[in-house]
């Protein structure tokens, strides 16, 4: 069992990751009869009141992934829109917080967000123009590119799909979890590379 500040993944019906939800909202969804699947591991088990019928003591469990009825439809065409909201938590979760300069990992207070063409040369705060860099490399950089700065860039930025941005908005993703989300990654995005960065 995991503690209750585990979150689980929830999808729609055709298995599209939609968010991550608390326990409180896990459990109201079960609660009201939305779940209409589950998967993984049972994450915890919420005990309720006493039915004053049955004498028996109400008992949630709760997957790590859970199913809810919706509009496949609509969910899949806001998808195919939706480009993710760019945060320094979720641009260093991308890059595995490594500073794609120097190629060292650092901790998050220790990172800055870097554009590789910078702002005031036209560059763009998007997630094709940012990378994570410590705050030495982003200094010695300042307003120039790499290559005026003499730097090379160990990879390439992206943006993420909606399945890897959902993996980068997780704080603590499960195994199944995990094994979910990568089927709805492609073999060929550069997230794989980001991942392995974290093994390592």
């Amino acid at each position: 069992m995991q503690a209750l500040e585990q979150q689980v993944l929830r999808v729609d019906a055709a298995g599209v990751p939609l968010e991550w939800v608390d326990y409180q909202e896990a459990v109201r969804l079960y609660y009201l009869g939305r779940v209409v699947y589950s998967l993984g591991r049972t994450v915890y088990r919420v005990r309720g009141g006493v039915n004053a019928r049955t004498g028996r003591r109400t008992v949630i469990a709760v997957q790590a992934i859970v199913a809810t009825a919706s509009d496949r439809r609509a969910i899949k065409k806001a998808l195919a829109r939706c480009t993710p909201p760019l945060s320094n938590a979720t641009l260093f979760r991308r890059d595995a917080y490594l500073c794609l300069y120097c190629g060292r990992r650092f901790r998050r207070r220790d990172l800055s967000r870097d554009h590789v063409t910078p702002l005031s040369r036209g560059g763009t705060d998007t997630w094709n123009n940012v990378v994570t860099a410590c705050k030495r490399c982003n200094h010695r950089k300042s307003g120039r590119t790499p290559e005026e700065a003499g730097m090379q860039l160990l990879a390439v930025p992206f943006t993420p799909s909606h399945a890897e941005y959902i993996y980068l908005q997780g704080r603590r993703v499960l195994a199944d979890q995990m094994e979910f989300l990568l089927g709805h990654i492609p073999p060929t995005s550069p997230f794989h590379q980001r991942l392995r960065w974290y093994r390592h």
